[in-house]
C-alpha cells in the first residue's frame, strides 16, 4: 500500500510542517502523518508569530529557506517591531495572525510540494530493529517503511486536559491524545517526563466594550518577516489592552480549592515565563493588576484570544472573573481556558543534529524536546528535517553553531543543558546577540540554506545583490563629509551634540539616536541613495556601521571559542578514568558524550577547570 519513504514526519504542527518542508526541498520523499488533516499548522495557543528573540528565529528560518516567515506574512493582520527604543540587536518582529488563514496557507504550501505525501491516522508506534528505526506503525496496524523518522508530537503524547476538577484525555481540546509511542520508547531505554502548558478562554468579540480599553495599533510603516517577495500589510487590525483588578483576583481565588495546580493533580512543570493568571496573583501578590492583551483571531472572525489570562480554574469561575475586567462586563465565552499535561523526553538524550542517541535514524523536534512556542518548534523541525534527509542519503549531519543563529543557541542549550521547564528563547540566552540580529539573518544564513538545498536560487541571487549593495552604500556614506552649517540644526533638534568642524557623515551615524534618513535633504548624494537602493539595504548598512566596533569584538570571541569546538573528544572516552574531574562533571559528561571540548564547556555543571583538565588529559 505504501512505498518506502526517505523521511516520515509524525505530527503536522509547526515543527512537523517545517521538517517535512525542509526534507522535501532537499530532495527526500516525505510522508507527513497527522491525526487530522484539518488541523495542519493549527495555532493551538495565541494567534501570533515572533516577538522578543522569537522574531529573530522566524527570520532565520526564512533565511534558510523555511516557510514560517512567508506563511506569517501571508496571514498577518498586524505587524509590530518590538524594542525599537533599544539598540538594533534587540529589535524583534512580531505579527498578529489570522488563525484560519495561517493554517490554510501552510496546508496549500505543503500540498504544492510534490515530494510530500500525507496520511491521516494516529501513529501508535515505531518499527525498531537492532537499535535502528525503520518505519512507523499506525493505529490500524499498518507498517510504513522509512529511512528516517521525525517525531513532532506536540502536546499529544498521553495528553491530559484539566479544567477545574474535570480531567480528560486529549492533545488539544476536542482532539484525542496519542498513546503508545512514549511507552515503547521508555521500554527501549529512553527517559520520559511530564510537562504542562495552558491556554486562556476564547471570547465573543461582539460582547466586549472596546471603548474601555487602550487600542494597540500596528506599526505606521509595517515591515514583514520574509526576505522574499511577500507583501507588507497595507491595512491592519488593532489589538487592545486592559487589566485585571482586585475584584478579578478575589473571584479567581475562590476557585483555587478546585484548581488542578493547587490540588496537586497536575504533576508536569509549566513555563516560567508564561504563567497562568492564578500563578500571577499568587507569585506577585503585591501587584493589584496584570496586563491583558485582547487579540483578534483573524480578519473575519469574532473570536478573541485573551492573552495574559491562561487558566485551568473551573469554567464558571473563569467567566465570573473575566466579567470584572474593564470592557468584559458582558463577555460571552466560546470555550474555557485549560491546562494540558503531556509527555516529553529530556533533550540531553539527543545529538546536536536532534537525532536520538539511543535509536539511530530517529529525530525529535518541538514540544517533545521540552520546549514551548511555535517559533522554537518550527526551527527544531527544520533542523530535524535537514538531518533526517542527510541521514537518509548518508551525508554528514548539519549543526548550526551558536555564533550562526538563535537556532544554534536553542539546539545547543537543549542538548547540553537540558531543560526542567518548557524552554523559551530569549535574547539573553545568546552570547553573540550583536551578531545575531533580526535584520541580518539573510546575510548570515541564506548561503547556508542554499548549499543545503532549501533556499532557492532566486533567494541566493537576491543575497548576492544585497551584499554588493551594502558594500556600495558603505563606501558612499564613508566618503560623504558634512559641515556644521548643514547638520547642526538637525543635531540640535534631536538633542545631539553639535559639531564645530567638518566631519564624515559616518561619524555622526555612529551616534545611537541618529539615522541616515534625517540627512536626506542636505545633500543630493544622500537623497540619491534612497532612489538607488532598497530601504532594508540602507538600514542594514547603517546598523553595521553603528555596531562595527562591537561586531569586531564579538567576532574575535567567536574565533576563540571555535578553537575549543575544533578540539575533538574520542567517541568512546570514559570520563570516569580522568581522576581529577569532579564527580558531577564525570556524570554529566558520560551522559551527554560531547563531541568537542567546546560542547563539553557548555554542559551545565562542567567548570572551566574541568575543561582544562580534559585538555591536558587529551594532550597526553
Amino acid at each position: 500500500m505504501f512505498r518506502k519513504y526517505n523521511v516520515i514526519v509524525v505530527g503536522a504542527g509547526h515543527a512537523g510542517c517545517e521538517a517535512a518542508w525542509a526534507a522535501a526541498q532537499m530532495g527526500s520523499s516525505v510522508l507527513l502523518a497527522t491525526m487530522n488533516m484539518q488541523t495542519i499548522a493549527q495555532m493551538s495557543c495565541n494567534p501570533a508569530m515572533g516577538g522578543v528573540a522569537k522574531g529573530q528565529i522566524v527570520r532565520e528560518i526564512d533565511a534558510m529557506g523555511g516557510m514560517s516567515g512567508i506563511i506569517s506574512d501571508k496571514s498577518a493582520i498586524q505587524f509590530r517591531m518590538l524594542n525599537m527604543s533599544k539598540g538594533p540587536a534587540m529589535w524583534s518582529p512580531r505579527t498578529q495572525n489570522d488563525r484560519m488563514l495561517f493554517a490554510e496557507e501552510w496546508r496549500l504550501a505543503l500540498e504544492g510540494n510534490t515530494k510530500i505525501d500525507f496520511w491521516q491516522e494516529m501513529i501508535a508506534g515505531l518499527v525498531v530493529k537492532n537499535g535502528v528505526v525503520t518505519g512507523v506503525r499506525t493505529a490500524l496496524g499498518l507498517e510504513i517503511e522509512a529511512d528516517t523518522v521525525v517525531l513532532t508530537n506536540g502536546t499529544f503524547l498521553n495528553g491530559l486536559i484539566h479544567i477545574g476538577e474535570k480531567t480528560f484525555g486529549g492533545g488539544r481540546t476536542g482532539e484525542l491524545a496519542a498513546k503508545g509511542i512514549t511507552e515503547q520508547l521508555v521500554s527501549l531505554g529512553m527517559e520520559a517526563g511530564r510537562m504542562k502548558t495552558g491556554t486562556p478562554p476564547r471570547i465573543d468579540g461582539r460582547s466586549l466594550n472596546y471603548e474601555k480599553m487602550e487600542e494597540q495599533f500596528g506599526d505606521e510603516k509595517p515591515n514583514k518577516f520574509s526576505f522574499g517577495d511577500t507583501k507588507a500589510l497595507s491595512k491592519q487590525k488593532s489589538c487592545y489592552i486592559t487589566y485585571t483588578n482586585n475584584a478579578v483576583h478575589e473571584i479567581l481565588k475562590t476557585g483555587f480549592e478546585k484548581s488542578p495546580m493547587y490540588t496537586g493533580r497536575i504533576k508536569g512543570l509549566g513555563p516560567r515565563y508564561c504563567p497562568s493568571v492564578e500563578d500571577k496573583i499568587t507569585r506577585f501578590a503585591d501587584k493589584d493588576r496584570h496586563q491583558i492583551f485582547v487579540e483578534p483571531e483573524g480578519w473575519n472572525t469574532i473570536e478573541i484570544y485573551v492573552n495574559g489570562f491562561s487558566t485551568s480554574l473551573p469554567e464558571d469561575v473563569q467567566l465570573k472573573a473575566l466579567r470584572k475586567i474593564d470592557g468584559f462586563e458582558n463577555a460571552k465565552m466560546f470555550r474555557p481556558g485549560y491546562a494540558i499535561e503531556y509527555d516529553y523526553f529530556p533533550p540531553t538524550q539527543l545529538e546536536l543534529t536532534l537525532e536520538t542517541k539511543l535509536i539511530k535514524n530517529l529525530f525529535f523536534a518541538g514540544q517533545i524536546n521540552g520546549t514551548t512556542g511555535y517559533e522554537e518548534a518550527a526551527c527544531q523541525g527544520m533542523i530535524a528535517g535537514i538531518n533526517a534527509h542527510n541521514r537518509s542519503v548518508d551525508k554528514e549531519g548539519f549543526i548550526m553553531k551558536r555564533s550562526e543563529g538563535y537556532i544554534g543557541v536553542l539546539v545547543d542549550d537543549l542538548v547540553n543543558k537540558g531543560t526542567e521547564e518548557p524552554y523559551r528563547m530569549f535574547t539573553s540566552r545568546a552570547e553573540f546577540r550583536i551578531l545575531l540580529r533580526q535584520d541580518n539573518a539573510d546575510l548570515r544564513l541564506t548561503e547556508l540554506g542554499y548549499k543545503l538545498g532549501i533556499a532557492t536560487e532566486e533567494r541566493m541571487n537576491n543575497w548576492l545583490a544585497k551584499k554588493k549593495h551594502i558594500v556600495e552604500i558603505d563606501k558612499i556614506v564613508n566618503g560623504i563629509k558634512v559641515t556644521p552649517d548643514q547638520v547642526n540644526g538637525i543635531l540640535s533638534s534631536l538633542e545631539s551634540a553639535e559639531i564645530k568642524e567638518k566631519t564624515t557623515l559616518s561619524n555622526l551615524l555612529k551616534r545611537p539616536n541618529i539615522n541616515l534618513e534625517v540627512f536626506q535633504n542636505i545633500s543630493a548624494e544622500i537623497a540619491q541613495l534612497y532612489l538607488q537602493y532598497e530601504p532594508n539595504e540602507i538600514e542594514e548598512s547603517i546598523i553595521q556601521l553603528k555596531y562595527k566596533d562591537y561586531i569586531i569584538k564579538e567576532e574575535e570571541m567567536v574565533k576563540k571559542l571555535s578553537n575549543l569546538d575544533g578540539l575533538k573528544i574520542p567517541e568512546h572516552l570514559d570520563f570516569e578514568t580522568i581522576g581529577a574531574l569532579s564527580n558531577e562533571s564525570k556524570q554529566k559528561l558520560n551522559k551527554i558524550k560531547p563531541k568537542t571540548l567546546g560542547q563539553a564547556s557548555r554542559i551545565s555543571g562542567v567548570s572551566p577547570a574541568d575543561i582544562s583538565i580534559i585538555m591536558i588529559y587529551l594532550s597526553k
